[in-house]
């Protein structure tokens, strides 16, 4: 789908989006609270008689209608299935994906939560117990109109956003150019000694910010980047720290996660792989989203030759990483 040229939420006023929630079928009370997003826009709403929404509105020209009610349907599987997600809620007529006016939105249950605690064992064990709970699910048939996470669909976009952005400094896009190409090249060559791996349903943007740690363990929210994918997808962005504490974390993680899904270690090859190509993806985001008025505001860094020459140099240490062994997995 085409991208809208600029300021995509311009007509999005307080009264346009309690309007679409009350026409929705919900009774608003006026309260209304942004929250942090850029992609889409986000809200909790007050409802009358009840506890606060949580709003999403979908940001216009991204996701096709069936490649979101496709995620919608994915959460809601693993809600029924007693997976700790934040599922979607539905209209009196069944539907999970609801219109106000151009905007399209959904509406979620508030839920409260902290940020995980990641370095405790046996946090990342539950953690770890709950993805694999969701990739078995997510094993059962693949998304039908979603994304792939992989070179060409991440990647290579990626290095020709940033090349036809104009934000690269003159000096520099040769150097860029160098660089991204070589990530691409490596980063194909550790797809090749993955081996052949099942991609599968995921949640695709698993790190600690879409997970919400109460009393009661673990919760996963927005789904909004769920894809076809590699298992490990899902599991790399809980990494950090030296290569031998990436390696403890992985395995009390993966302790957990084979309790219900096998973990095909070929996929281990990739972990460098995927972190280079989400640097990539970043960036072209970024570049992509400019006409949005909150990027500029909240991203004024990006528009400088520093920021440049430190993402190049991002890349670069990229590179060598890529043809590292693996991380070695215990039995």
């Amino acid at each position: 789908m085409a991208e809208p040229a600029a300021a995509p939420y311009q007509s999005l006023t307080p009264d346009v989006l309690l309007d679409a929630v009350d026409r929705a079928g919900w009774r608003t009370s006026g309260e209304l609270l942004a929250l942090n997003s850029y992609e889409n826009r986000v809200y909790q709403i007050g409802v009358e008689d009840g506890a606060p929404l949580v709003a999403k509105f979908y940001r216009p020209g991204r996701w096709s209608d069936a490649a979101i009610i496709e995620e919608h349907a994915f959460a809601t599987e693993l809600a029924e299935l007693d997976i700790p997600v934040v599922a979607p809620l539905a209209d009196q007529a069944g539907r999970t994906l609801l219109s106000g006016g151009e905007f399209r939105f959904a509406l979620f249950p508030r839920r409260g939560g902290r940020a995980p605690e990641l370095d405790s064992a046996t946090n990342l064990e539950w953690l770890g117990r709950f993805i694999g709970r969701i990739h078995a699910a997510g094993r059962a048939q693949p998304f039908r109109h979603r994304s792939a996470i992989d070179v060409d669909a991440l990647g290579v976009p990626a290095r020709n956003a940033v090349l036809a952005s104009g934000f690269l400094p003159a000096e520099l896009v040769p150097r860029y150019t160098e660089i991204a190409d070589a990530i691409l090249a490596g980063a194909r060559r550790a797809f090749a000694r993955a081996g052949g791996y099942r991609p599968l349903r995921l949640h695709g943007d698993c790190h600690p910010g879409n997970i919400l740690w109460t009393d009661a363990g673990p919760h996963f929210v927005d789904f909004d980047d769920a894809a076809n994918g590699p298992a490990v997808q899902d599991l790399w962005m809980l990494l950090s720290g030296d290569r031998g504490e990436m390696t403890a974390q992985l395995s009390a993680i993966l302790e957990g996660y084979r309790q219900f899904a096998d973990f095909n270690g070929g996929e281990l090859h990739l972990l460098e792989a995927l972190r280079a190509l989400r640097i990539m993806h970043y960036a072209a985001w970024i570049a992509r989203r400019w006409d949005d008025p909150a990027f500029p505001h909240s991203f004024p860094w990006f528009n400088t030759p520093r920021y440049w020459e430190d993402h190049i140099q991002s890349l670069r240490e990229q590179i060598p990483a890529m043809d590292e062994p693996p991380l070695e997995l215990g039995p």
